[in-house]
């Protein structure tokens, strides 16, 4: 079959346009901060940034995430969103690769498609760890099951971009430890699906995340120390469930807590106790309650066991719901403010100019189209699982989405359990279930199925 010069000319001109929309997708990702003129800020922002100046450990504000930031002011941060819309495209396409999917066309749309559906832009586009939590799921199996599809750059780079991602918060490295406890417990069932070096690095990880963390805190604070803070979250989680106001009333005629005379009084969620106007600044905070918070946490989980299961499955089923875009980014987060305001003043009227500071970033309509995506994205996720267990089919694709939700089950626990139901913690981690979606359709679909036919052979 000939090839007409028009066909040549419409081919080069397609070639063209995906060129262009692949060089314009790293600003694309990152598109909402340019909208407002400034990274977008959250409540737990000015924790992270103080870290550096302060010198001291605070409850879960890693320091690692905090000398990350550090290295951004200068460059008002923008710095901190290019690396972040880079490593997300880095490792999108790096996924599509691996998994023998990648065509520019198809990276493009899928890429643009999650821009347009997801919180991933929302998240790049933010000085806050959400970001790394779901690329460090991509970033983990790429380590595992890379092999040979990987080069050793490749392989060096996904091994310190998931330690670094599992030392940015607790619960990142709580998902990713227990991805590969998963790992190990099931090579034995799927064999060389999931080789041995490759759990092995991954696991590694885990350990270098761990290091990195505990060295930074000792080096900002002069403390071998992990990053306090776990009782007091678990324990407004436990208030919030009306667990604690049960432990006071059957222990404050027999011990003397400094809670007991506001047993009656505790407020009725832990964001109120822990961050508003609360009993608990009046009775020292974490420094003046963390033993009395440990204590209460760790009794009332063998005083009422049942209690607390049902709390904890509760809890995990209402964060699988909690799936919206932009909680805690608005115009209200006044401690983040004091920060810049106190260590950075050469970024308090560039901040103080963006749109979020004057209120002007609204998530209704945003999540109009976010949250349905999300919720559908894990029931496909579901039935693409179902589908495959029943054609007893094991592929990378297969292996990767159920990854996913072993990721979004392992995070719904402990964040719901932990702190409580929150669309944050949900929404830093559904749109890793649409990508994984978007990739099995764009497979179903295409007529390029190289890794499939090389699994079904295996």
């Amino acid at each position: 079959m000939s090839i007409t010069t028009d066909q040549l000319r419409a081919g080069a001109a397609g070639s063209l346009w995906l060129r262009l929309a692949a060089v314009s997708l790293p600003l694309l990702m990152i598109a909402p901060a340019f909208w407002n003129g400034y990274p977008l800020l959250q409540w737990d922002t000015g924790g992270y940034l103080a870290r550096w100046y302060e010198g001291y450990l605070v409850p879960s504000r890693s320091t690692v995430f905090g000398l990350y930031l550090h290295y951004g002011e200068s460059f008002g941060f923008w710095i901190n969103l290019a690396v972040q819309s880079l490593a997300a495209l880095w490792l999108l396409q790096l996924s599509l690769r691996v998994l023998g999917l990648m065509q520019t066309s198809r990276f493009v749309a899928i890429a643009l498609l999650l821009i347009v559906s997801t919180a991933l832009p929302w998240l790049a586009s933010m000085l806050l760890t959400d970001i790394f939590a779901g690329l460090s799921i991509l970033s983990l199996f790429l380590l595992v099951i890379g092999g040979q599809r990987t080069s050793t750059l490749e392989k060096i780079s996904l091994f310190g971009f998931t330690a670094f991602a599992a030392a940015t918060h607790s619960a990142t490295l709580g998902v990713l430890l227990g991805l590969c406890v998963a790992g190990w417990m099931a090579r034995p069932f799927v064999g060389h699906r999931l080789p041995r070096a490759g759990l092995a690095q991954a696991s590694m990880t885990i350990v270098a995340g761990a290091l990195m963390l505990v060295s930074a805190n000792h080096a900002l604070s002069g403390k071998w120390a992990w990053t306090p803070g776990g009782y007091g979250v678990a324990f407004g989680r436990m208030m919030q469930d009306g667990i604690v106001a049960r432990f006071l009333n059957d222990h404050c005629p027999r011990e003397n807590f400094k809670l007991c005379p506001y047993r009656n009084q505790l407020p009725a969620s832990a964001d109120e106790f822990l961050w508003g106007k609360s009993m608990f600044n009046t009775l020292g905070r974490f420094e003046g309650m963390n033993d009395e918070m440990s204590y209460i946490v760790v009794h009332s989980l063998a005083d009422y066991p049942a209690w607390q299961a049902g709390a904890a499955l509760r809890a995990m089923g209402q964060q699988l719901l909690h799936v919206a875009t932009g909680e805690g980014t608005n115009g209200w987060i006044p401690h983040t403010y004091g920060i810049i305001e106190r260590y950075i003043p050469a970024q308090v009227a560039p901040m103080r100019a963006a749109r979020q500071q004057h209120w002007g970033v609204d998530f209704d309509y945003v999540n109009w189209l976010h949250v349905p995506v999300a919720l559908a994205s894990m029931l496909a996720l579901v039935a693409l699982l179902g589908r495959a267990l029943a054609n007893r089919r094991l592929d990378d694709l297969t292996l990767l989405a159920g990854t996913v939700m072993l990721a979004l089950l392992g995070n719904a626990f402990i964040c719901a359990v932990i702190s409580g139901p929150h669309d944050r913690y949900g929404a830093r981690m559904a749109w890793v279930a649409t990508f994984v979606v978007l990739m099995a359709l764009f497979r179903a679909f295409g007529d390029d199925k190289p890794a499939d036919k090389a699994s079904a052979a295996a």
